[in-house]
This record gives structure tokens, C-alpha cells and sequence, in this order.
């Protein structure tokens, strides 16, 4: 980690939404896979996706699943 990112406002943000979501689980990262897993079936297409097309052969554990990035907060 950088000087720079320790101290980006963006950076700060998206650790205190983690900490506050991984918090609720005590911290439990099976829990907290759970929680994420429901999510990503409850909200369907609203997930931030990488086309499997675009992965190195390392990156996903079978060559047809997508992965998951990221929650998009459209609302």
C-alpha cells in the first residue's frame, strides 16, 4: 500500500463499508461469504461483473463462471 491510497477518501470509504459489513458477522468469514453469496442471488444483474473472456486462465474456477467485482449502488 501507498502513502497516497492511505489516505484516499474513496479508499477510507469502501474499508469502513467492509469493516461495518464483515463487523455484523463478527468478523466470521464464513458468515460473511454467506451473506455475500445471498446478495449476489438476490440482486441478479445489479452486480458488477468481468466478462469471462476477459480472465487470465488462473482467475476463475471454471472457465465459463463470471466474477463477482463488486456491489453497484444504483439506487
Amino acid at each position: 500500500m501507498n502513502e497516497q491510497s492511505a489516505y484516499d477518501p474513496i479508499v477510507q470509504e469502501v474499508r469502513r463499508i467492509r469493516d461495518e459489513h464483515a463487523r455484523q458477522f463478527n468478523y466470521d468469514l464464513d458468515a460473511i461469504s454467506e451473506d455475500y453469496m445471498a446478495r449476489q442471488i438476490q440482486e441478479g444483474s445489479r452486480l458488477v461483473r468481468l466478462h469471462p473472456d476477459k480472465l487470465s486462465a488462473g482467475d476463475a474456477a471454471h472457465p465459463t463462471q463470471a466474477v463477482n467485482v463488486g456491489f453497484c449502488n444504483r439506487d
